[in-house]
């Protein structure tokens, strides 16, 4: 029977195999990179709001503690919003009649709250507590990085499922004492490896397998 392919056909089926592999893997390197870029993660990104709110004004140059404006961050699942009347509490005497204060005054006196554009924003399949994360010793720059030096707040982290595993799966590495938890230049290199253990002891933090199950966080 005659040869139907030429000898040369060989070579050109391993190339095509190597080519293939090699693009695969390109490919999905890419893809790696892209799913994790500000372009869909949101991180970095500063986001306009209806007033020029500075963390690092407030929080970073003036040391106004998290809970002033948050106050629900020990005790629900959500940090929550200030109301207007927070504000207010300065800035009745502050910069009262500043042209970019506005907004908050005509919230104060109209009663309706300033609709604040949200930065870190979960899908609605994604279950997250702040009070337990505060409970367990997690502290409010592990996940919102240095919030004191940013003028405008934006996405530090991913918040990919990813980035969520990293800490549940080894929660000793990002865990602090409860009295460092609001101390946002806090140095995590402060603790030894033994002392991490103990805190994830004293804290009773569940195992790798109750907090990397589904349920923990998709309910």
């Amino acid at each position: 029977m005659a040869q139907i392919f030429h000898y040369s056909a060989n070579n050109v089926a391993k190339l095509t195999i190597v080519a293939a592999v090699v693009l695969a893997g390109v490919a999905g390197f890419v893809y790696t990179q892209v799913a994790r870029s500000s372009y869909l993660t949101g991180r970095y990104v500063e986001k306009q709001q209806p007033v020029q709110f500075s963390h690092k004004h407030h929080s970073g140059d003036d040391g106004i503690d998290c809970r002033y404006c948050h106050t629900a961050v020990e005790t629900s699942s959500s940090a929550g919003m200030p109301p207007t009347q927070t504000c207010m509490n300065c800035h009745s005497q502050i910069w009262a009649d500043s042209p970019y204060l506005e907004p908050v005054r005509a919230s104060y006196r109209e009663n309706k709250p300033i609709e604040w554009e949200r930065v870190h924003d979960l899908p609605e399949y994604v279950y997250f507590n702040h009070s337990i994360h505060i409970a367990k010793g997690v502290g409010c720059s592990t996940c919102h990085g240095q919030i004191d030096n940013m003028p405008a707040v934006y996405q530090e982290n991913t918040l990919q499922m990813e980035w969520c595993l990293q800490c549940h799966r080894e929660p000793e590495k990002y865990i602090r004492p409860k009295s460092e938890i609001y101390n946002i230049q806090w140095n995590g290199g402060d603790l030894t490896a033994e002392e991490r253990l103990n805190l994830k002891a004293d804290y009773r933090i569940r195992n790798e397998q109750m907090m990397t199950s589904c349920s923990t966080c998709h309910r």
